[in-house]
């Protein structure tokens, strides 16, 4: 446990010790949590942690296309179009 203070221009340091346990590099999530702060650190290339996470076959652009008909027969499905398909 440490206890902060708040600089003149209203800024806290985390002391180094608590920085390295949590591996923190240079951006933080802070949550306000009612009587409590919670700081949750954040990679540096959020992109890089994410590869691989989503195993898709399909390019991009037929995943594309296959969302703009979707929409399309949602707003026709909406406006009582006699055409759209169910």
């Amino acid at each position: 446990m440490s206890i902060l203070e708040v600089d003149s221009k209203e800024r806290m340091t985390l002391p180094k010790r608590i920085r390295e346990s949590l591996n923190i590099r240079r951006r933080v999530l802070l949550i306000n949590a009612g009587d409590h702060l919670k700081i949750i650190p954040l990679p540096s290339d959020p992109l890089r942690v994410l590869h691989g996470a989503l195993k898709i076959k399909k390019p991009f652009r037929k995943l594309r296309r296959q969302a703009e008909q979707t929409a399309q027969k949602e707003v026709e499905k909406e406006e009582g179009n006699p055409n759209a398909a169910a």
